[in-house]
């Protein structure tokens, strides 16, 4: 089967924070703390140019630390859709990754379909790049263990930031600094739930080959499933808050909208345990229409509450509000500019092994729902 003249066994080869960020760089304008002339500029490569990748890069491009010259993908549509997207004049323009990697850029953004995002980690570690990988970092337990092997080997003299905005959210790190310094005690439940009314397609005439590659977020075996890409976030989350992943998970989903594409499940519900008898329960609905769509993460502590998410971040203490934050922005603005501050510092960190955790806590509520019994950590992160 052909995908625009590239065989898949070809696309194989070619397609395929820190826990506390510093929240005052955060707050200050691009042009204020990351201002610097262009001949010094931070040069990025684009691998994967669909919609998250021109998102990510079209941040980066407006940040005057940094300059996009480089776009690789093995669709010619998606690279021409990405030159409208990111405000770069002239690109270079690749259809192998592996030639972007031998390139003069400084850094790479990594945002193709989840399944190749192993190889394409461990290629751009091989090549000392500066790397910021969209998350999952896998689909699977063997992609992760391949991600945290290549991140123990990276240079340390090399940024490598994986995908996960809320890190990187003022309002997040402030309220995560109330837990570390115990204002609200210690966690003792959390609860997150990610309920949206469906998901981005991409329409056309393409090969049934073509088509599942263009709708990765449809199927499993490019996705991870909704559990492992999108509800990572607020596992990631409460992996970050409460400082451990979890010890074992049992949970239940399935597949219930008819004529929906693909073969990911549209809900579930799994409960994880962790170390001191912390209990997570998070759960999912992605396709009912005519809702209201909530996604937030809420913690229960021995001295008060928090309520987290993109929109507004809520902390309580004696029963009643002590501090609450609104969005200030688009914290994939905060995450991708976090990026370009640390490159040019020299003050960079490595987050590839607490991401490659976290995409083990939604593998291991994966495996649970999958396989109808409980799943203990151990059994999809090795001993």
């Amino acid at each position: 089967m052909k995908n625009n003249g590239i065989a898949r066994r070809d696309f194989l080869k070619t397609a395929t924070a820190a826990s506390l960020a510093p929240a005052g760089l955060l707050l200050l304008k691009p042009e204020t703390a990351l201002g610097t002339p262009a001949n010094s500029a931070i040069t990025v490569g684009v691998i994967g140019s669909g919609r998250r990748g021109s998102y990510d890069a079209a941040i980066v491009a407006k940040n005057p630390a940094a300059r996009v010259v480089a776009l690789m993908d093995i669709y010619d549509d998606m690279i021409e859709e990405a030159k409208q997207i990111i405000p770069v004049a002239n690109p270079r323009v690749y259809k192998d990754y592996q030639a972007l990697m031998a390139s003069d850029v400084d850094a790479v953004l990594i945002a193709p379909p989840p399944y190749v995002h192993p190889e394409q980690f461990e290629a751009a570690v091989q090549a000392k790049k500066h790397i910021f990988l969209e998350k999952p970092v896998a689909v699977d337990a063997a992609g992760c263990q391949r991600v945290m092997a290549a991140a123990r080997k990276a240079d340390p003299t090399k940024d490598i930031v994986v995908g996960f905005q809320q890190r990187y959210g003022p309002g997040y790190i402030e309220a995560y600094r109330r837990v570390k310094e115990g204002k609200v005690g210690e966690v003792q439940m959390a609860r997150a739930c990610w309920l949206i009314g469906g998901l981005p397609r991409r329409p056309g005439n393409y090969s049934p080959e073509e088509g599942k590659i263009r709708n990765w977020l449809f199927y499993r075996e490019y996705s991870g499933d909704i559990i492992v890409e999108m509800n990572v976030h607020s596992l990631d989350v409460v992996n970050w808050y409460t400082g451990a992943h979890p010890l074992r998970a049992i949970g239940w989903g399935g597949r219930v909208i008819p004529n929906e594409m693909g073969n990911v499940q549209d809900h579930f519900s799994v409960t994880y345990e962790y170390p001191g008898g912390v209990m997570h329960s998070q759960t999912c609905n992605l396709f009912s229409k005519g809702l209201s769509s909530r996604v937030v993460e809420e913690f229960f502590c021995t001295k008060g509450a928090l309520e987290t998410s993109r929109r507004k971040v809520t902390v309580y203490e004696a029963g009643a509000v002590s501090w609450t934050m609104e969005a200030m922005m688009e914290i994939s603005i905060n995450m991708m500019n976090e990026f370009i501050a640390r490159i040019q510092s020299g003050k960079v960190a490595n987050t590839a092994i607490s991401a490659a955790e976290s995409t083990l806590t939604g593998i291991l509520g994966r495996t649970a729902m999958y396989e109808n019994r409980e799943v203990k950590w151990e059994e999809v992160a090795g001993a």
